[in-house]
């Protein structure tokens, strides 16, 4: 073993920093796999507070929930005040409750 550490070092550092890598994704599974729903839930969730319960411009809001991850899909149902967003193969639908309550997802 430390004959093949000795004739091949860059091999050996790379080998055993893939190893800790896939240790440390074992270890964060649950976060990782989480990830990609916590994306379309945030943009539906900020998207529905700034749009009805700030009551600003939808190009605005636009803008202020875009994310260096881009969503799929986004749809805007004013006459219900429902926003759905798609990203990462996961979609999260959030709605305005009323004045005191804001917006909630849905589930």
């Amino acid at each position: 073993m430390s004959g093949f550490v000795r004739r091949r070092p860059f091999t050996s550092v790379f080998l055993l920093l893939l190893i800790l890598l896939f240790g440390w994704i074992w270890q964060e599974r649950v976060a990782l796999w989480a990830f990609p729903d916590i994306i379309s839930a945030y943009t539906a969730k900020e998207y529905c507070s700034c749009r009805y319960v700030m009551n600003n411009d939808a190009g605005y809001c636009r803008g202020y929930v875009k994310q260096w991850l881009p969503f799929s899909g986004f749809t805007d149902d004013e006459a219900s005040k429902r926003v759905t967003v798609s990203g990462m193969g996961r979609s999260n639908s959030a709605q305005w409750i009323g004045e005191r309550q804001g917006c909630r997802l849905q589930p």
